[in-house]
């Protein structure tokens, strides 16, 4: 009788998992942003809860930086439901998904400090997705680039209540999902 071996297979790929947390997050990021973005206005500021959302996703399921950027696009597509320009939001939520999708690989080893990177890097990411919305939308629309100051108060607002949900919802949310906040062993970028 020969000796059996257990071999340890790679993670390849998302697991069903992390695609149906993602799919959940995205819905509910349109939903709300659909419904509750029309009764949250602070000062010309609404919650952008779909880059609220793909960021939580992002910090939640750690992916590859190659499914951080479907998730970016798939975030751009859902915005193409929404009033706005068309078709910017996918340069600007890929842009966005990307830096967050970089940004969450910042090692940290303890708890209070993962959470913190992962909070500002919510409102990096959302200042790079809104900052580029703007710039495109100048570009298309031709206006003048002075008008663009008016739009910094209006990124940096939603990139703070973008930042304030995200921090709120991690800690639950890591705990629902029996997810580590902090890895015993830091993961490669690709």
């Amino acid at each position: 009788m020969e000796k059996r071996v257990l071999k340890e297979s790679e993670k390849k790929g998302i697991s069903l998992q992390d695609l149906l947390l993602t799919a959940v997050l995205l819905a509910a990021g349109a939903v709300l942003k659909f419904f509750a973005g029309t009764f949250i206005n602070l000062f010309g500021m609404k919650p952008n809860f779909i880059i609220a959302m793909y960021c939580m996703a992002i910090v939640l399921i750690r992916p590859k930086v190659y499914y951080s950027i479907i998730i970016g696009l798939l975030a751009g597509a859902i915005c193409q439901f929404f009033p706005g320009t068309a078709y910017l939001n996918f340069a600007s939520e890929l842009a966005g998904a990307l830096a967050m999708g970089l940004l969450i690989f910042i090692p940290a080893h303890k708890k209070s400090t993962r959470i913190a990177f992962d909070v500002v890097s919510t409102f990096v990411s959302t200042v790079i997705s809104g900052g580029l919305y703007v710039v495109l939308l100048f570009v298309v629309i031709k206006s003048d680039p002075s008008a663009m100051a008016a739009y910094v108060p209006i990124v940096l607002g939603t990139a703070t209540l973008n930042s304030i949900i995200v921090g709120a919802l991690y800690v639950p949310l890591m705990k629902v999902l029996k997810k580590p906040i902090v890895e015993e062993k830091e993961e490669q970028v690709a």
